[in-house]
């Protein structure tokens, strides 16, 4: 259920509103029906990190594999000249 706003958040903000919520579920205060709102919140705060932070995992291990490869062809066309 992660609506067009949640997925246009980026990484930053979405940790920053997480951060905030945790907060404010720390300091209490709140109703049970407003600290149950803010859990959900949380939740879907951390799946739109989680989501980011899985891309850039992607993104890495996809970029040092590419590396890992060119080395390796390199090695071994530049052993046989």
């Amino acid at each position: 259920m992660t609506s067009k706003v949640e997925e246009a958040l980026g990484y930053e903000q979405a940790r920053d509103e997480l951060i905030e919520v945790v907060r404010r579920l720390e300091a209490g205060g709140t109703t049970l029906e407003e600290s149950l709102a803010l859990w959900e919140r949380g939740e879907e705060l951390a799946k739109v990190c989680r989501r980011w932070l899985d891309g850039a995992r992607a993104r890495l291990d996809a970029a040092l594999a590419e590396e890992a490869e060119a080395e390796a062809a390199q090695e071994s066309g530049g052993d046989e000249s």
